[in-house]
């Protein structure tokens, strides 16, 4: 699979996004151009959940005041496995879904 990016994230893991994964999350009109959010919501995220339905699946968000569809929160869901990460989706939402506090900023 060729890497659309690698980033180093919040807890110091190299996390990946394939040009696959990216096609798909840019398939929605307001997730164009949106690469410096998906970084920015990884390396500097507001906060850190596991997923409820897979414990290697984490969500991280970050709030936005102005994003194409109004105020939203960045959710990018990274699959970790052995300490490393691989970006499986990324879009916009109004709240913070269930799961494991992972972190959270102060």
């Amino acid at each position: 699979m060729e890497i659309f990016f690698e980033i180093v994230d919040k807890f110091d893991r190299i996390i990946s996004l394939t040009k696959e994964r990216y096609t798909h999350i840019s398939s929605r009109a307001e997730m164009t151009k949106q690469e410096s959010k998906i970084k920015e919501t990884l390396t500097n995220p507001d906060e850190v959940r596991e997923s409820l339905r897979d414990k290697s699946a984490w969500l991280y968000y970050k709030k936005y005041p102005k994003t194409p569809v109004t105020e939203k929160y960045m959710l990018v869901v990274v699959k970790v496995l052995n300490n490393k990460g691989e970006v499986i989706t990324a879009f916009f939402t109004d709240r913070i879904k269930k799961g494991e506090l992972v972190w959270k900023k102060d």
